[in-house]
C-alpha cells in the first residue's frame, strides 16, 4: 500500500490544478458540473463549510478552482509572506490575484556570491520580473516585495574573512542597499543561518545586525529565515535557540520559521505536526514579546515517502486529485 501523508490538505484546495476525465456520456455531466464550480464564489470557505477535519474527496473535486470573489478582504492583521518559487509559477498569479492578502512577498531569485576581497556578486537578477512587480504593486499598495537572498557557494573560509573585517562587512550592506534601491525592491529574505549550523553564531549575528542597521537606514526590510527551534523527532533545541532569537529580535523585522519538512523516508510521518509547530513558537518567544515578527511557516504540500529516490517526492494539487 502506497504510504502518504498530506497537511494543511484544505488550504491546498484554493491551488489545486486541473484534473483528468475519461471521455464517457457519465462523465460528460460531472465535467459540467465541475466547470460550474469554477465561478467565484461569494462566500468564503468557512461558509462554504469546507474548513473540515476530514474533507471529502467529492467536495474537493466540485470545489478546487473556486474561491471567494472577495479577494481584497483581510481576516489576518499580522504580516503574511509568500514565496514565489520556480517549482511553482502560478505563484506569480495567486500573488497578484490575492496580492491584498499578503504584506510580503518573496520571490526565490537571488544569490550573493563572494569573489575576493570586498568583491560581492549578486546573481540571478534575470529572474526578476519588473512588469509583474509592477501588476502585484498595483493590486496592493501597501505590500513589500522582499527577493530571498541565498549565500550561495560560500567558504568557510569566505564567512571567515566577512567576519573578520568591518570592511568586508560594510561593502556587503552597501552592495546590497544599492542592489535594492536600483532595483526597486523593499529589502529581502536573508537564508544563510543553516549553512553554518551551530558555528559561528556570534559572528553571524554580528553580520545580520550590521545588515539590519544599513537596510533599515535605506528604509529597507530584512527578514531573516530559521529553521525550527525544536529538532524534529527529538525534543532538543534546534539549530536557532531561544538565546539567538533574543538577540536579533529588536534587530530583525520578522523571521520566517521553517515549521514544515517534520518527517523523513526513514520516521516517515506528519509534515508539520501540530503540537511540534506550537512548541516551536513557544520556544522561542515563551512570553509572547515578539510574536508579531514570527511568521509561521505553512506548507502548501505534503510527501510521498514510497516514491522513488531517497526523499520521497511531495505531493501537490494536481497528483492529489489523481489519488482521489
Amino acid at each position: 500500500m502506497r504510504l502518504f501523508y498530506t497537511s494543511l490538505s484544505l488550504t491546498m484546495i484554493c491551488w489545486l490544478a486541473e484534473g483528468t476525465l475519461s471521455k464517457t456520456d457519465v462523465k460528460k455531466g460531472a465535467t459540467k458540473k465541475l466547470e460550474e464550480k469554477t465561478l467565484h464564489s461569494d462566500k468564503s470557505v468557512q461558509d462554504r463549510e469546507l474548513v473540515v477535519v476530514d474533507p471529502k474527496a467529492k467536495d474537493i473535486i466540485l470545489e478546487h478552482r473556486s474561491y471567494c470573489s472577495k479577494t481584497k478582504e483581510r481576516h489576518f492583521l499580522g504580516d503574511v509572506l509568500g514565496y514565489i518559487t520556480p517549482w511553482n509559477n502560478h505563484g506569480y498569479d495567486i500573488a497578484k490575484i490575492f496580492g491584498n492578502k499578503f504584506t510580503l512577498i518573496s520571490p526565490v531569485w537571488l544569490q550573493v556570491k563572494r569573489r575576493g576581497k570586498e568583491r560581492f556578486q549578486f546573481t540571478g537578477l534575470h529572474d526578476a520580473d519588473k512588469g509583474w512587480m509592477k501588476d502585484v504593486r498595483k493590486t496592493s499598495k501597501n505590500i513589500k516585495i522582499v527577493p530571498r537572498i541565498l549565500f550561495d557557494g560560500w567558504s568557510s573560509q569566505d564567512f571567515e574573512s566577512v567576519f573578520g573585517s568591518e570592511d568586508e562587512i560594510e561593502e556587503l550592506s552597501k552592495n546590497m542597499v544599492l542592489l535594492a534601491k536600483n532595483e526597486n525592491f523593499d529589502g529581502f529574505v536573508i537564508e544563510v543561518w543553516s549553512q553554518l549550523g551551530n558555528q559561528k553564531q556570534k559572528d553571524l549575528i554580528h553580520l545580520l545586525i550590521h545588515l539590519s542597521e544599513a537596510l533599515h537606514e535605506a528604509q529597507l526590510k530584512l527578514i531573516l529565515v530559521i529553521p525550527p527551534a525544536v529538532a524534529a523527532g527529538t525534543n532538543q533545541p534546534g539549530m536557532f535557540t531561544k538565546k539567538e532569537f533574543d538577540q536579533l529580535a529588536s534587530a530583525i523585522d520578522s523571521f520566517s520559521l521553517m515549521t514544515y519538512d517534520y518527517s523523513t523516508p526513514q520516521r516517515p510521518g506528519p509534515n508539520s505536526p501540530l503540537p511540534w509547530v506550537r512548541a516551536c513558537v513557544q520556544v522561542l518567544d515563551p512570553d509572547s514579546k515578539w510574536r508579531n515578527k514570527i511568521l509561521l511557516g505553512l506548507n502548501f504540500y505534503g510527501m510521498d515517502y514510497s516514491a522513488l529516490g531517497a526523499g520521497g517526492e511531495p505531493i501537490l494539487g494536481s497528483s492529489t486529485l489523481i489519488r482521489i
